[in-house]
Formats: structure tokens, sequence, C-alpha cells
């Protein structure tokens, strides 16, 4: 099969085009034939290695896994041992393990049967983003109707569904995006759409909002206390800076430190990808209730091209991958 592949840590240029031998599906796993995934903010970090916080568990000095990608779409090819709700033909979407290829192994539970009213590509860059959203909000900031929610990063894989979400649990919804995406952001839902580059969404009414889910930004803890209302809720799910040693890390790690000896809630965000997620958010997909927000697909041999796209910060959603 082709593959991309990498070797060592670096920038896209990392990325090779490879033949390499078709995987084998273990106990609980199908092989996949990958009719299209997902490329997501995850994939940069496991590119670059950065931040070095997370080496010990990908590989100290050089990649354990050769192939990266993790959200994808296609059709079940081989069935492992121990899979019963799955077979051969079934078209699936979820989470796979290295889908940047022609096949991917994954695990049974983390995939769900593709709807027809969902295109391979659409259904490709659901589960990793979708799913982090669902949690951000749900099981980590529980979220309630009535209440005021801020999502900084509304534009990115994460925030447009974050947006969407919100908006269906009840919630009054300001979005952080740049200007160039206001117009999509204000589209999924947002009654409120803040420009960063002129506006700093701390410097607002102190106590304003019950929730804030921060996905892109750097705002310093303080900052991000002082808009929340006296048992709001943070949940950091991503940022910026904190360099190459912690990167984002460093302020959920802050949070975590900090929560106990303060009345709001501060929450980082570990994600996990749950078969019954997936069917709640393929409902609320197959409805019309929630969308994808597609921005363009990229043949396999140019995911080099697709991270970059991704790292300049130009996509409006996501981006897929079609072998």
């Amino acid at each position: 099969m082709r593959a991309i592949v990498r070797h060592r840590y670096g920038p896209a240029e990392v990325f090779e085009l490879r033949e390499l031998e078709r995987p084998v599906p273990r106990s609980g796993e199908v092989l996949v034939k990958v009719a299209a995934a997902g490329v997501d903010r995850g994939v940069w970090h496991l590119m670059t290695g950065l931040p070095y916080l997370v080496r010990p568990f990908i590989g100290l000095r050089r990649p354990r896994r050769a192939v990266l990608g993790l959200d994808c779409a296609g059709v079940v090819v081989e069935v492992g041992p121990g899979v019963h709700a799955l077979r051969v033909g079934d078209e699936v979407f979820g989470e796979g393990i290295g889908t940047f290829a022609e096949y991917a192994r994954a695990r049974a539970d983390r995939l769900v049967l593709r709807p027809p009213e969902l295109a391979p590509a659409e259904a490709a860059v659901v589960a990793i983003s979708a799913v982090t959203a669902l949690q951000g909000l749900r099981d980590v900031g529980r979220i309630a109707a009535g209440q005021r929610v801020l999502v900084i990063g509304a534009s990115g894989g994460v925030g447009s569904y974050a947006v969407q979400l919100a908006k269906l649990a009840g919630a009054e919804v300001t979005a952080v995006c740049g200007p160039a995406k206001a117009e999509l952001v204000r589209g999924l839902g947002a009654d409120t759409v803040l420009d960063h580059t002129r506006q700093d969404c701390t410097e607002g009414p102190a106590g304003y909002y019950d929730l804030i889910l921060d996905l892109a930004g750097d705002h310093p803890l303080a900052r991000l206390r002082r808009v929340l209302t006296p048992r709001g809720t943070l949940v950091l799910a991503g940022g910026e800076g904190g360099g190459r040693w912690f990167g984002g890390v460093a302020r959920q790690l802050r949070a975590t430190l900090t929560d106990p000896f303060v009345r709001r809630r501060l929450r980082g965000l570990m994600a996990s990808t749950r078969q019954d997620d997936l069917l709640h958010l393929r409902e609320l997909l197959t409805t019309g209730r929630l969308r994808v927000v597609l921005d363009r697909t990229f043949p396999l041999a140019e995911v080099p091209d697709a991270v970059r796209y991704l790292e300049e910060g130009k996509v409006r959603g996501k981006v897929a991958v079609l072998p």
C-alpha cells in the first residue's frame, strides 16, 4: 500500500510517500481501506515531537510510529479476532491508527457506520475534533441551557463544532476568531463574534461567562478567571506558547494546580474517542442539527502541504486527505 511516513521529528519536509506492507488487524481491530483521513493539530505535535513533554510517550529520539493520522472514513476489508459488530464491506468512520495511508488498522469500538448523508471526506473529519468539542463542553464544562459561553479559537477544527454544540445546548455563544473567518463562525450560530486581532476577550465585563472553552489562546489564567462568573468553568483544550518543553500544556498544568484554591473550576481536557459519542454525533449530523465545515481536501502525496496549510492558520474548520 502507499503511505505517508516519517522516521524523524521535524517540519513537514520529514514526510515521504512510500510503499509499505498492509497492516494486519489485531484482536478487537479491523482493517479499513481508507477513503479519507482528517488532519488535526495533533498531527503537527506528533510530526515535530513538540512539546518535549510528550516524547516519552511517542519516542524520545525518534518517533515510534512511522505513519501518522487518526481520523478516518472508509470500508472494512478485514476483521480481526473478537470483532462481532462490524463486517467486511461496512462503510465506517471514526478513529484509526496511521490513517495517512491506503489501509489502516482501527479499534472496532472506535468506529461507527457511516450514514449516506455524510460523504467520506466529511465523515473523516468528525471523530477527533467533534468528540473533543463535545466532551469539553458537556463532560468537563457541564454546559447548561441559558449559560454564557466563550469559545476561543472558534473557526478551527474543534471550535467549529464547539460553537454549534454550545448553541444546541441552549447557550449564548461568544466566539473568538480572526477577521477573515468571522462570517463563517457567525453562520455556525455564534451570537457574538470577537476579532482577536482587535479585541481582547478577557477585557470584557468581569464575571460575565459561565463557561470558557479555550482552544487556541495564550491568555494568562488570571485574565480568563476575571471574566468567569464566581462559579464558572474554564476548560483548556489547546493553547499557544509555553516553550518547546511544555508548550500549551503548561497552562493546563498551572490550571490543575490552581483549581483546588479557587472557587472557579479550572480544567484541562484530554478527550478520548468513544463509540457512544460517535453515535450521538452521527445522529446530529444526519438530522442536520450539526454540520461539518470542510475547508478543502488534499491527495495523499500532499500531506506535507496539508500540514503547512494547518500551520499557517488558514484552515476554516477542517481539512481532509484522500488516498
